[in-house]
């Protein structure tokens, strides 16, 4: 039976439907297993294949990204003359140091400077950080970042889903929260 307040008048049957539905909604909004919101800066890309990447380290180190597939790989192009690369890759340096050793790969990769140059630089602000060296600039081209620095994330099958153009404190919480708890 409706209950009488003032002008309205309230049908408890009605009130219990129209909580319920909004129950619902809710739940087909936030499916389960939804991850926290993405960091300011990261935008999210409609999987597609990550372009081919085979670089040496100044060592002559190989790394071949698909032989990453299986792991989250952050795909980092900086170069040492970059204001916002500079300034960036302390926190890229604290975040490798924070993030569980097989939570990401990090690939780093210069685009077309002197190998003297990057030494110096990483050995100066992330001494413990390695990166590939792409000479020639071809590979930096293959990916057609806007920019320096742009971060690619891609994923375990080698899709790039995410991208962040710009500089960022990767070791911010939000960061480090975001990738901790990307899906396997």
């Amino acid at each position: 039976m409706p209950v009488k307040t003032g002008r309205l008048h309230r049908d408890p049957r009605r009130v219990s439907l129209t909580a319920a539905g909004l129950c619902l909604l809710l739940f087909w909004s936030f499916p389960a297993g939804a991850k926290a919101e993405l960091p300011p800066g990261l935008l999210q890309l409609k999987p597609r294949p990550a372009p081919a990447l085979r670089l040496a380290n100044m060592d002559g180190k190989v790394t071949d990204l698909r032989e990453l597939r299986g792991h989250w790989v952050m795909v980092h192009f900086w170069a040492s003359w970059c204001g916002p690369c500079r300034r960036e890759m302390p926190t890229i340096q604290s975040m490798a140091d924070k993030l569980v050793p097989d939570t990401l790969r990090l690939v780093l990769v210069n685009t077309a400077e002197r190998d003297d140059d990057v030494f110096a630089f990483l050995g100066a602000v992330a001494p413990n950080l390695d990166s590939l060296m792409d000479r020639d600039g071809s590979v930096t081209a293959r990916w057609q970042p806007r920019g320096l620095p742009s971060t690619y994330l891609v994923d375990p099958q080698g899709r790039e889903r995410y991208l962040a153009l710009g500089g960022r404190h990767w070791d911010s919480k939000a960061y480090l929260e975001f990738l901790s708890h990307l899906p396997k």
